[in-house]
């Protein structure tokens, strides 16, 4: 049983049970060119690597610790850079799999595309020390923090 015609979608059998098998009617499937503006579910699937890039970003005594998940990259398709002084960008591109003329797709849900996420670091960090790896499809940034100043403390004989 199909929610939606045949005649609309590509023909694929659905279930309406099953939320996970039912067809989306695209307008411009099969337009004979792929541009954001004919196909918006295109520009979607490129930017949703953008959201995909998942970070979590913890302060210890000694430093800053940012993790970013980025499965199936690698440390070459990954950029680390400090702007402005305080500013730390972390970009990268996950290329879209060649696709045959042959193959027929029956779900795509990989993300493909450009993302890039900016962090404001904090005034007490050390940024000619910042370190990054990548084991396992996961970026670990440590950026170590300066030792915190304690204020000198003078004390004062009091005459009298």
């Amino acid at each position: 049983m199909s929610i939606i015609p045949s005649i609309f979608g590509t023909g694929r059998k659905t279930n309406a049970f099953d939320p996970f098998s039912l067809d989306i009617w695209d307008p411009f499937q099969g337009f004979p060119f792929d541009s954001a503006v004919a196909n918006p579910n295109s520009l979607a699937r490129d930017t949703s690597a953008f959201a995909a890039a998942r970070f979590d970003w913890k302060e210890t005594p000694e430093a800053h610790v940012i993790k970013a998940d980025l499965p199936g990259l690698k440390k070459e398709e990954v950029k680390v850079e400090v702007e402005d002084g305080r500013v730390l960008q972390i970009s990268g591109e996950r290329s879209r799999e060649n696709e045959e003329k042959n193959d027929k797709w029956h779900r795509v849900e990989r993300s493909s595309g450009k993302f890039m996420r900016r962090f404001g670091l904090p005034e007490n960090v050390k940024i000619d020390q910042v370190k990054a790896t990548m084991e396992n499809g996961v970026l670990t940034i440590t950026v170590p923090k300066e030792e915190e100043k304690k204020p000198e403390v003078k004390s004062i004989d009091i005459s009298g």
